[in-house]
Parts: structure tokens; sequence; C-alpha cells
């Protein structure tokens, strides 16, 4: 089957025809460069309105790089030519091929962005012989597309968080969508303040906030003040991930004073090497690890009653209705509040501020992902990572949408990858 033949399958533009192939090398690069040519009789397309009009003058011949085929570079060579349009006047044709003057094929564009969701975009560059420049453009260009064509009419729950993303407490805002049938990212904002979050309800609209059900975030106070003044209308559930964070740093605090305690008076130092004992959970410890926490049950030291304290906790998520878990909850903070343990009492005051944003997770219990939203800001971690960090805001809030935000893309007859 000819070249040619393969093309008008796949590739197949009205009002233009394939002509001549030819074979070349540029660089030590092995090139194939494609010849198109419009129609006979065919009237160009303006570029500003979108009308034929009648032709003005051809310009010189451009190049368009297409898909590589077996690892070798395809171009398209086509002589633009300028319409004489009565509205616009005169204006470059607009080709099916290509937007703008960008010299990528838009099909081209789309397959760097689709490898671009697999592999870093400098491994993307470097596997198909092209700039990390024409690779950004890729993805922005699809980002674009997804953005403006995608629905956001049936959103009814969204969770809250932030990810740092620079030194310095520099952060990113991050809202998604968690309704048990699609989790994607919907919104980022820079820094993670009150003005951010009401950007985010202001860019989503009234009426789109008016149907949301369910809220989740973390403690921070400026979600809290603004999920409320906004969106008071839906169950606002607060992260488990986030509660069991506090308690953890707790234990370790706890910890480390009595690791130094026993050291400054010449004690055994059993604390050692026993962080991550009390912080993993235990079906998750190693056989060595197993071994060493049975050894510290079995002392009577403060650390250990933080352990045993914050593995009662655990228990509080298992309950089935909020009156039984609010019970337990009031009980918990009791007997930790007369512990002595200064930052476990601490996360008992804060438990007790928040009790019913804590029982909401009982009544959210089922009906929505209360869970994704921090396997979607690991996600979120490892986007950046796999680039050893982005300088702009920009470019990673490209880059964070292009992999989470389940965009859609345009239906096109032939899918190259």
């Amino acid at each position: 089957m000819l070249l040619k033949s393969i093309l008008n399958r796949v590739q197949l533009h009205r009002g233009f025809v394939y002509g001549a192939v030819r074979w070349s090398e540029s660089r030590g690069r092995r090139v194939l460069e494609i010849e198109i040519r419009a129609r006979k009789g065919s009237r160009p397309t303006c570029s500003g309105c979108g009308r034929r009009a009648s032709g003005y003058d051809v310009l010189s011949k451009r190049r368009f790089e297409f898909v590589p085929l077996w690892g070798i570079a395809v171009f398209f060579l086509y002589a633009m030519r300028r319409v004489a349009c009565p509205r616009c006047g005169v204006k470059v044709e607009r080709v099916p091929w290509a937007e703008g003057k960008n010299h990528l094929t838009t099909t081209y564009a789309w397959f760097l962005a689709r490898w671009a969701k697999r592999l870093s975009w400098k491994e993307v560059g470097a596997v198909f012989q092209t700039s990390w420049d024409n690779v950004f453009r890729s993805v922005k260009m699809a980002v674009a597309w997804g953005l403006s064509h995608r629905n956001l009419e049936n959103v009814t729950a969204i969770g809250i968080d932030e990810i740092a993303w620079k030194r310095g407490h520099k952060y990113l805002t991050l809202v998604y969508q968690i309704d048990a049938g699609c989790r994607r990212l919907l919104w980022v904002g820079q820094e993670r303040t009150q003005k951010t979050l009401r950007q985010f309800f202001k860019d989503f609209g009234q009426e789109r906030t008016a149907r949301l059900t369910f809220i989740c975030s973390d403690m921070w106070k400026p979600y809290l003040r603004i999920v409320a003044e906004v969106a008071g209308q839906a169950l606002h559930v607060l992260d488990r991930f986030h509660i069991m964070t506090h308690v953890s740093k707790a234990i370790d605090q706890v910890r480390a004073k009595e690791a130094k305690e026993l050291k400054a008076h010449g004690q055994q130092p059993v604390l050692t090497g026993s962080r991550w004992c009390l912080l993993k959970r235990p079906e998750n410890l190693s056989e060595t690890q197993t071994v060493k926490l049975k050894e510290l049950l079995k002392l009577n030291l403060k650390t250990v009653r933080a352990y045993l304290l914050k593995e009662d906790l655990g228990r509080f998520w298992h309950y089935k209705t909020p009156g039984w878990a609010g019970r337990f909850l009031d009980d918990w903070c009791k007997r930790t509040m007369r512990s002595r343990l200064t930052p476990m009492k601490k996360v008992a005051r804060m438990l007790r501020s928040h009790r019913g944003l804590l029982l909401n997770w009982f009544r959210a219990k089922g009906r929505v992902a209360l869970g994704a939203v921090e396997g979607l800001n690991n996600k979120a971690k490892v986007t950046s990572r796999k680039a050893y960090g982005y300088r702009s805001f920009d470019v990673l809030k490209v880059a964070l949408y292009h992999t989470l935000g389940d965009l859609p893309e345009p239906k096109v007859t032939h899918r190259f990858c």
C-alpha cells in the first residue's frame, strides 16, 4: 500500500490532496516530506471569520511536522494561500491540519500530549526527537481544549486540599471532584488563603455551588470559614487522613521528648529506632519492627500510652452511626485529657472543637469517595516529582490539569496512540 493511500485512510483533509513524497536527510536525521496541494476549484477559508472567499495570492511553502513513521520524521509541505475576505480583509487561509502559526500538525500535538501522560515531558521529547517546548505547547493545547469542553453540571461532591510545591512554605490549593463515579481535578489555585478558595467558588459559579451536597477538607481555618460562608448547604466532612496525621505528629513529639529525658538520666535508650514502629499501622510493620513494638509495649512509657491512645482512636472510624461515634469520641477525649501527655491533649482539644464536622464523616459514609482526596493529592505530588519540580506556577498548573483533570479529547477518525 502506498504511503499516500495510508494517509488518505487515517488523515484525510477535505479540499486538499496529497502530492509527491520525497525522502531526504536533515542534520543526520531521516525525513519524509509529503506535499499537500489544494484541490482544483476549491476556495480557501478565511482564518478570521471561517468563511470561504476568493484567493489573493500564494506564499512560500511551509513545513508542518506530522506523527513520525517507524522513527522517521514526517513533514507536510504546503504553500499557504492568502484570502481576499470581504469582512476581514487579506488574511492567511485556515488549514485543517494545523492551528494558526503552529509548525506542528494538530494530530502530532495530540500525539505528544497523550504520551506526556505516560512519560515525563523531557522523555517524550527525547523519544520522538522533538523539543521540550513542543511537548509543553502540545500539552497546553490539550488542556485548553479539555477545560473548554468539560462538563461540570454533575458535580455534587468536592474535596479541598493543598500541596507544597516550592521551598519556603509555598502551597497550591487543589479542588477535586470526588463523586463515586468520577474523581478528577477541578481547579488549581496559588497559595492556601481565603481569597484563593473564594476564587474557586467564583469560577465554579453560584448555581453549581448550590448543587453541592458534600465537601471534604482538612481543618485549615480559611477553608472551614469559606466553605461555611459560601456552601453552607453542603455536608462538610473532615478528612480522616489529616486527623490521624495530627495524632501521629503528637506521638512523635512525645517519643522525642521522652527519649531525651531517658538519655539525660543515663537510662537505656529503648526508644532508639522506634519511630516507625509507632507510626505505621500494625499490619504494615516488618518482622523486625513487630518484635521491637512488642518489646516497647511491655514497658511503662509515656510514648507507649500515647501509642495506645492512637490505636484506640482508630476504632472511631468503624462506627456505623454518628450517635455511637460521638459517644466514643467524647469518652476518648476525656481519657486523653487525663493522660498528662501535652501533645495528645492538644489533639483532644482540636477534635472536641471540630466534633460536629467529624461526625459528618459518618453521615456521608458510603455516599461519597472520602479517601479519594489523599489519593489524588499523592498523584499530584508524583506529577511534580516526575519533572523534578516546576519553576513556574503556570507550567505546573497545566501539568496537573493534564494528568489529573480527566479532560475530554476531540473525536477523531484514527488515534495514533
